[in-house]
């Protein structure tokens, strides 16, 4: 009886024990809070995919705007940078992005005729003189319209990134005159207008992902393609083409595009510092950009890699000449307003 008494009191005593010390109520309340894992439960996570280098503008842009975002919010929102189409191709990011899959991506202006035709807009050749007629055109009338065909597809457009206008390049022979073109196949981005420019300079084209446009040049899969300087150089598209035309005849921007319901869901304020962070990354990277193609493009002439011709003002009026029915057959499809006061900047 007495081993069993004894017992009965160790126990006893353990429990009292732990009820004064070990589960004392309240005591939980007075230790201190790890305030670093509550803001990391707390912290915003923005996935931001696109598809070309880091070293492009796009790619700059993209790192630029995550360090902004991370001051401006003191930590408590994260851009998730995935470049090089990590997590998706230019032919799925649109899709992911409706789904909330990511919240963010810049596709091109080419891409985005996708989503709509009214963005072909930017894809008709010689459309715009000069880098200050494309800024004219996106600050005013014709970018409003542009992102108002997004708002209905569960996204919504916060900036226009610059990457420049594009050159020609090819591995059969020099680009100078309209039938230079003829027998050739090109890359391009998945553009309806594209296909036409080159089926009316006498050319084939085969839409490709960016990822692969160096290995199907390398390979002869294609002759030729067309690009801006800083993908050309980045890509190093100029080691596996022979002759390259400063041509100016298309320009190559980037919508930045977000998930709208995301978007609206943010809190007033995060909302807020991420839009004026955008609003500083395109402003720096749009003055970066034409630095950018400048040096690079001396670059490539340096490395004697590619023979690099430059259009004269009489070439490229026969270039304009020849692409001209484009603008007719496509009015309608990207809407007759758009394309008229596009041919309105080219005359002022």
């Amino acid at each position: 009886m007495k081993p069993i008494y004894g017992t009965f009191l160790i126990i006893l005593f353990g429990l009292v024990t732990a009820v004064l010390i070990g589960f004392r109520p309240g005591l939980s309340e007075s230790l201190p809070v790890d305030h670093e894992q509550t803001g990391l439960r707390d912290r915003i996570i923005i996935k931001f995919s696109h598809v070309v280098a880091e070293n492009t503008p796009k790619g700059l842009a993209a790192e630029h705007f995550a360090r902004l975002v991370k001051q401006k919010t003191n930590d408590r929102v994260e851009i998730q940078v995935f470049p090089n189409g990590m997590l998706y191709s230019e032919n799925t990011e649109a899709e992911a992005l409706k789904r909330g899959d990511i919240q963010m991506i810049a596709p091109s202006f080419s891409n985005m005729s996708n989503i709509d035709p009214a963005w072909l807009v930017m894809d008709l050749p010689f459309a715009f003189r000069d880098q200050a007629a494309v800024d004219e055109a996106l600050n005013g009338t014709v970018g409003e319209a542009l992102f108002q065909t997004v708002e209905e597809q569960n996204m919504h457009g916060v900036a226009f990134w610059k990457n420049g206008f594009k050159q020609m390049t090819s591995n059969r022979n020099p680009l100078v005159v309209p039938e230079d073109f003829r027998g050739q196949t090109f890359r391009i981005l998945p553009s309806k207008v594209l296909a036409s420019q080159f089926s009316a300079l006498g050319a084939k084209t085969v839409n490709i992902p960016f990822n692969e446009v160096y290995r199907s040049l390398q390979n002869g899969i294609v002759d030729g393609q067309e690009n801006t300087i800083s993908n050309i150089y980045t890509k190093r598209l100029y080691l596996v083409q022979k002759y390259m035309t400063i041509s100016n005849h298309g320009y190559l921007g980037y919508a930045v595009i977000v998930n709208k319901p995301f978007w609206e869901r943010m809190p007033d304020d995060l909302r807020s510092a991420v839009q004026a962070a955008m609003v500083e990354t395109t402003a720096w990277i749009n003055r970066e950009t034409i630095a950018m193609n400048e040096r690079q493009l001396r670059q490539i002439r340096e490395s004697g890699a590619i023979e690099i011709r430059e259009l004269t003002d009489e070439e490229r009026k026969r270039w304009a000449e020849a692409v001209q029915p484009i603008y007719k057959r496509y009015r309608d499809v990207v809407g007759g307003g758009l394309v008229d006061q596009v041919i309105k900047m080219q005359h002022q």
